[in-house]
């Protein structure tokens, strides 16, 4: 076998490594669960560039119980990591000191929720232009989301919601 043909072997099996890489994930999003998720935005230190959200996710809590030692500098509620589940079809956060995801836990509008550091990620073009939901006007931040059987939520499409009513964000 000549040195060409050993390299057009290789390419070739790069090329069919990253396909089914492709086929897997076209698999779960076909196959798996989607659900909407209201998500908070941060900006990570990755070494990649370019223009992209990265998500924390407020899901609601299951299985976490009032620190006795809480003070302002940490969560109120322990565990600090959990699983994230689908229950009812609404993903939540549930307790689990060895769990794969860190959670932050707080009261928000009177409700425990959590806020978990998933590393999802929502790459966006580079000269799109995006309506930002504002705040004051009681708009939230959406992801729909495939629910793969283990890891991060892998994120589709984002929106806003406001009074209950979902507005796909046109990110073209």
């Amino acid at each position: 076998m000549t040195g060409l043909q050993k390299g057009l072997l290789l390419a070739t099996l790069h090329v069919l490594l990253v396909c089914t890489l492709g086929a897997k994930l076209l698999y779960d999003r076909a196959t798996r669960p989607h659900v909407w998720i209201q998500v908070a935005t941060y900006d990570p230190e990755l070494p990649i560039r370019g223009r992209y959200l990265a998500f924390n996710l407020q899901v609601p809590l299951e299985g976490f119980s009032a620190r006795d030692d809480a003070s302002p500098y940490t969560s109120p509620f322990t565990p600090d990591h959990c699983e994230l589940r689908l229950r009812n079809g609404v993903l939540t956060a549930v307790a689990n000191p060895d769990g794969e995801f860190w959670v932050n836990t707080r009261i928000v509008d009177g409700k425990q929720v959590a806020l978990v550091n998933s590393q999802s990620l929502y790459f966006i073009p580079e000269h799109a232009e995006i309506p930002w939901p504002q705040a004051h006007s009681g708009e939230e931040l959406w992801i729909e989301a495939t629910i793969p059987r283990s890891g991060a939520p892998r994120p589709i499409r984002l929106a806003t919601k406001k009074n209950g009513v979902f507005t796909p964000l046109p990110v073209n």
